[in-house]
């Protein structure tokens, strides 16, 4: 394992569509997980999950839902990462208890975040359910920039049909797909994508 400093991860890091056919070792998959776990969040509210697929037929069927990307069968293994909307709430209901204990939060703040969390529990689970997903994408970030540390590559996929994947797996609207991680090998080295200059990202002056 080559352990990269985070500025050689974010450098090196490049979305991967060709894969070795190499198993990726259960403790290796693991590790990436707990990077996930780690993840900052709303009031601590963890509200990723995972769902681990290795065995080519679930793999194809994936890639089916994901309009045909053959890379995805390709894949050693392929993450379905998922919102848990129920936990969302349920997380930040406890998790700005907590942050009160402790003294980040005056009875103000409190009181605030706690009325922010009932009425973003009555929008429903379609709705509410884009607002977890930025929460999700942080975690993923995580394991996209470990997973260099293990020469893995990955590729972030928005490119599915998300309610087709609740049926396949059984799950109801609380568990929502937010991207599908194939990980694996690479089989290729892409060249860094253009990047627009940092001097347009500013907006306004230093």
């Amino acid at each position: 394992m080559q352990v990269l400093s985070t500025k050689e991860a974010i450098e090196s890091r490049r979305s991967i569509r060709q894969f070795k056919p190499e198993a990726i070792n259960d403790s290796i998959i693991m590790e990436l997980l707990e990077s996930a776990r780690l993840a900052p969040s709303g009031c601590n509210s963890q509200p990723w999950r995972f769902k681990i697929v290795k065995d080519k037929a679930t793999k194809e069927q994936l890639q089916a839902l994901a309009y045909d990307q053959k890379f995805v069968s390709q894949a050693p293994v392929v993450l379905v990462v998922c919102a848990d909307v129920q936990g969302y709430i349920d997380g930040r209901t406890s998790g700005v208890q907590d942050l009160a204990d402790i003294g980040v939060f005056d009875n103000r703040l409190t009181t605030i975040l706690n009325e922010t969390t009932h009425k973003k529990s009555a929008l429903g689970f379609n709705v509410l359910s884009h607002s977890v997903a930025f929460n999700v994408a942080i975690a993923i970030e995580h394991i996209v920039l470990r997973a260099l540390d293990f020469g893995l590559g990955t590729c972030w996929m928005k490119l599915m049909n998300e309610q087709a994947i609740q049926q396949l797996f059984g799950w109801d609207n609380n568990i929502v797909p937010v991207a599908l991680l194939p990980i694996g090998y690479p089989a290729e080295a892409p060249a860094p994508r253009k990047r627009v200059p940092i001097e347009d990202l500013i907006i306004g002056s230093i």
